[in-house]
């Protein structure tokens, strides 16, 4: 009997551990229609419209798609996102394929390097969500920042709302082969314990 509770505690165990997932996405910049362009309209704020739709959280990344010879991505502080300031970025992207992982919660600020396009509102700020499932404090703004406000009772719920928008993240299969890894290191172990019995 002993060595029958093992072995299902060992299998419920395992069961778990693949149902285990990883909930990160790779938001397009701009959804479905989107690429990183100076909007058609220099008054509209398209991307931070987009942005307000969806929600980001720690571990999620950007995917920017642009014309690599036309346009390129700088992040910035918000000091230099309002001014359309390129000459001091945080980190400055040209590939055409930009991938950026948002690894902090707060406010992330996004222009255009081409100065003409940031000021036709080709920008955007990203609000990524506090991560719950910990209690650590929250981490400083930047110098020079507001710390973002308290989320509302409707954006205390720290699962991600995927939208059409959003798709897995390039290395999920990395989690997957932890995950089988993992199981399979837990079912050898498990069956040795079981042959010890």
């Amino acid at each position: 009997m002993a060595r029958f509770n093992v072995i299902y505690f060992l299998g419920i165990f395992n069961v778990l551990l693949l149902i285990k997932k990883n909930y990160a996405f790779e938001f397009k910049v701009g959804g479905s229609k989107g690429t990183w362009a100076a909007p058609a309209d220099p008054n509209s704020s398209e991307y931070n419209q987009w942005a307000e739709r969806n929600r980001f959280q720690i571990g999620d990344s950007l995917l920017f798609v642009y014309a690599a010879d036309q346009d390129s991505v700088l992040q910035v502080n918000k000091d230099d996102y309002t001014n359309c300031n390129n000459a001091s970025p945080i980190a400055k992207h040209n590939d055409g394929h930009t991938v950026i992982k948002l690894d902090q919660s707060g406010p992330h600020y996004f222009i255009s390097g081409v100065d003409d396009n940031c000021r036709k509102n080709e920008k955007l700020v990203v609000v990524v969500m506090a991560d719950r499932s910990n209690r650590s404090p929250p981490s400083p703004a930047p110098s020079g920042e507001e710390s973002p406000s308290p989320p509302s009772d409707e954006d205390t719920n720290p699962t991600a709302a995927p939208s059409q928008e959003a798709s897995p993240p390039n290395n999920g299969a990395s989690s997957i082969v932890h995950g089988v890894v993992g199981t399979i290191g837990f079912a050898l172990l498990g069956s040795s314990l079981v042959l010890a019995i």
